[in-house]
């Protein structure tokens, strides 16, 4: 597995988040996960000021094997999508942890990014979803 990003926290679903200094939340799906999925070939994310829940699905990701439902990690307003995708949803295979975020929430309670898995723990759980 490659080495994940320390800065970030994880889902049990394979999301990623990261926090910014404005405590906004970019969200994307890990390495181990685009990995799984193989050639990313659709994306469909939510509008711009949708809510969402903890836990809720927020859209879909498409490859040549499957379609895969993507979660949000905590709960809050869709503030920004990252359109690129739309036009090249392959950035998620090139680059999960940068090029190919997803969404940007604004938390309704920052205090849920506590709750979200570190790198370590991540890791933990995709070794053991491997045996």
């Amino acid at each position: 597995m490659s080495k994940l990003p320390t800065e970030l926290k994880y889902t049990k679903t394979h999301e990623w988040a990261q926090r910014d200094d404005e405590d906004c939340i970019l969200v994307g799906i890990t390495d181990h996960a685009q990995k799984l999925l193989g050639d990313i070939v659709y994306i469909e994310l939510p509008e711009v000021g949708i809510q969402l829940h903890g836990g809720e699905e927020f859209g879909v990701v498409e490859s040549v094997k499957a379609a895969s439902d993507l979660y949000a990690p905590l709960s809050g307003e869709v503030i920004e999508t990252n359109q690129a995708l739309s036009a090249n949803p392959a950035l998620i295979n090139s680059d999960a942890y940068h090029q190919g975020w997803m969404i940007k929430i604004k938390p309704d309670d920052i205090q849920e990014w506590e709750d979200l898995m570190d790198a370590d723990e991540y890791a933990e759980k995709t070794e053991t979803e491997g045996k």
